[in-house]
């Protein structure tokens, strides 16, 4: 797999709140800095098995930027470094031990089907969002 010029986001494409991240992110990027993928599919499943990742049990956003791998707590801080302007107040939190972070994220994650609920296939981008999705 060749990596993606642009920083990219692969999200669990079944998941509301994951979707709903997307959708916001969206907004949020109106200079398309990033690209998105779902984790389930094609290019979402050879990233994950390019970088030995379980192609199956899926329990974090991935953030792919220069070769690099992002997961869990670590995909918002870098998020929020490449988005920039007031974003980077969020890299407050980065003073906080990576354990400790990743245990909150892996407490929503755990539950987030519970909570926000699960679709029965990935998102579709409209036609105007497609060139944005890998």
């Amino acid at each position: 797999m060749d990596f993606p010029a642009k920083p990219t986001i692969f999200f669990d494409g079944v998941c509301n709140l994951c979707s709903g991240f997307v959708q916001f992110m969206i907004g949020i990027d109106p200079g398309a800095k990033f690209q998105y993928a779902s984790l389930q599919s094609e290019a979402g499943q050879a990233m994950l098995k390019q970088f030995n990742m379980p192609t199956q049990e899926i329990n974090t956003v991935v953030l792919l930027h220069q070769g690099q791998i992002y997961t869990h707590a670590d995909v918002a801080l870098q998020i929020a470094r490449l988005l920039g302007g007031w974003y980077r107040l969020f890299l407050v939190f980065s003073i906080f031990p990576r354990p400790l972070r990743n245990v909150i994220y892996n407490w929503i994650a755990r539950n987030r089907y519970r909570w926000f609920g699960k679709s029965e296939s990935c998102m579709i981008p409209t036609p105007e969002l497609k060139s944005r999705f890998l």
